[in-house]
């Protein structure tokens, strides 16, 4: 009978809140033999983050393991010294976070951090080390593997910040890598790489992994057996293929379900309509290299336009021009016809109040230091000069509107708060300018599917109620059939194929818009392996399917 590499049994965790412990996990068991993936699924505060980080025998500030027990090939983390589990750390067991953007220490390049763990650990030297991390680069289809190791965390986009925190986890070759959502800030063709590199290491090497996602189709794909959690209790778990063709809980038939919300896409604008925003042939460079080239589109008074494109397509890049945090080198973005200032220290007050924007992470977008009501009131003071009285029953009247009633959540920090509840404050701190015009930039991509849900229904409804206009920045099609009205296609910093949502997923495509079509994941465990094997591939490192991504 094979040992396995990881027993929790009975595990219980608790929260500290107001000097009163409260349950996280309730009682818990988990076992994982070696090589085997075990995906944790569930909605936002289920604990499965928490759960995930038991497994290293470690928890979060505020947050203590109360009961169970945690054994790692027949060692007990529960009760091994500080200096036992620094030396499994990083080298027997890796993790890899949700959020590379406020994981990586900005002050170091890339390679720098990707060999720490290997030479304090023994594994081998900086050089041998570095070489490796070069090597794991180009398997995770980074761009520039030779070179991009030497960027600093912000020189590079979100998406290839999370690679090279998967590789940098699997520098050590672990026997265990807890993966906590690693594809949640990846578009599907880049989703797609990442899914058979992690998979062919984690097969090449023999190691095991805890696969922490709220996306069911990639589960699908990466997991031998699902693990469902609820509000810290466990649901269910089965052999993945059984899991998917029937489950047996309610709860977990709900999340099979979800995604129902289908927003009708509004009839077009009148021909003689002037957009709200006007994006007008933009070329933009960051130093001498363009990495914008004549993009233009129109978003009118009350739609969404949905902006879709790989990692590096030039979504953000196009979202800095319209915010005057990048400055076009030709072209210009108007508001209601009249062009806007290029640099955004040159625009008026009035005029920055328009274009507001709700970011991706609200992990790094809200002052960790800072109360949910100074968050929400400050954009209140600047624009509308409201102060005392008046200022605090407008951020009471917008915390009611992002349904996080001020009399629980106005005295929180950002830190006492769910991601989906997190993500409210942004929308919130926008709202609070009163804006004609929201950049959403990837705002549910962080989010479990549930709660995701919940946040499209709210930014529709706040959209009907205030007459805004939307840029969704999104890599998840999903999304854009929920909410968008018409679609823009980037490449390479150029639009390449742009209409009403109804045409936009109706062929013929671009052929670049059929691969991002082709690669969103399915609810079928085989679908990745028949992706790959139609591309022409075992995987997605083999020059044939690198050229079809490049230059479909």
């Amino acid at each position: 009978m094979t040992t396995p590499l990881l027993t929790m049994r009975n595990v219980q965790i608790e929260g500290r809140s107001d000097e009163t412990w409260t349950p996280i996990i309730k009682g818990v068991d988990l076992t994982l033999n070696k090589g085997e993936v075990l995906g944790l699924i569930g909605e936002s505060g289920a604990g499965k983050s928490t759960l995930g980080l038991a497994a290293m025998g470690f928890t979060r500030d505020g947050v203590r393991i109360s009961g169970g027990s945690v054994d790692f090939d027949g060692i007990d983390l529960l009760s091994a010294s500080a200096d036992d589990k620094r030396r499994l750390l990083g080298k027997r067991i890796a993790y890899v976070a949700q959020s590379a953007a406020a994981s990586f220490n900005p002050a170091h390049r890339l390679i720098d951090q990707h060999t720490e763990a290997p030479v304090q650990h023994g594994v081998e030297g900086r050089t041998a080390s570095a070489e490796d991390g070069i090597e794991l680069y180009r398997k995770l289809r980074l761009p520039n593997p030779d070179e991009i190791g030497f960027r600093y965390p912000h020189q590079v986009s979100g998406g290839q910040l999370q690679r090279a925190m998967t590789a940098m986890a699997m520098s050590c070759r672990p026997d265990l890598i807890i993966f906590d959502e690693p594809t949640t800030a990846l578009d599907v063709t880049t989703q797609i790489e990442v899914l058979a590199s992690i998979r062919d290491i984690v097969e090449q090497f023999g190691t095991a992994a805890i696969y922490i996602t709220h996306d069911l189709a990639v589960v699908a794909q990466m997991a031998d057996r699902i693990k469902v959690l609820l509000k810290g209790d466990e649901v269910e778990e089965a052999e993945t293929r059984k899991m998917l063709s029937d489950p047996q809980e309610d709860y977990t038939k709900s999340l099979w379900a979800v995604r129902e919300f289908q927003r009708p896409a509004k009839p077009a604008p009148a021909l003689d309509a002037t957009p709200v925003i006007s994006v007008q042939n933009v070329t933009a460079a960051y130093g001498t290299v363009d990495v914008l080239r004549g993009v233009s589109f129109d978003i009118h008074a009350g739609r969404t336009v949905a902006v879709v494109g790989e990692s590096g397509s030039g979504k953000s890049t196009t979202a800095r021009c319209i915010t005057g945090l990048l400055p076009p080198r030709i072209g210009q973005i108007e508001l209601d016809g009249v062009p806007l200032p290029a640099d955004y220290r040159k625009r008026t007050k009035e005029q920055l109040r328009q274009v507001q924007m709700i970011y991706q992470m609200a992990d790094t977008a809200l002052n960790p230091r800072k109360t949910i009501g100074e968050i929400i009131d400050r954009p209140i003071e600047f624009y509308m000069g409201l102060r005392g009285r008046e200022k605090r029953a407008r951020v009471e009247q917008l915390m009611e509107e992002i349904e996080l009633p001020a009399a629980q959540y106005f005295h929180r920090l950002p830190s006492e708060l769910s991601g989906g509840q997190k993500q409210r404050v942004g929308i919130a701190r926008a709202l609070a300018a009163e804006p004609r015009f929201i950049i959403c930039d990837e705002v549910t991509s962080a989010l479990d599917q549930l709660v995701a849900e919940g946040i499209l229904r709210l930014l529709a409804r706040l959209q009907d109620e205030r007459h805004l206009s939307y840029m969704f920045i999104t890599h998840d099609l999903a999304t854009v059939r929920s909410i968008a009205d018409e679609v823009v296609v980037m490449k390479d910093g150029a639009v390449v194929e742009q209409g009403p949502k109804a045409e936009m997923f109706q062929p013929p495509h671009h052929p670049y818009t059929d691969l991002l079509l082709s690669s969103v994941p399915e609810m079928d465990p085989d679908w990745l392996n028949t992706l790959l094997r139609e591309r022409g591939a075992e995987n997605l490192g083999d020059a044939a399917v690198d050229k079809m991504a490049r230059d479909p």
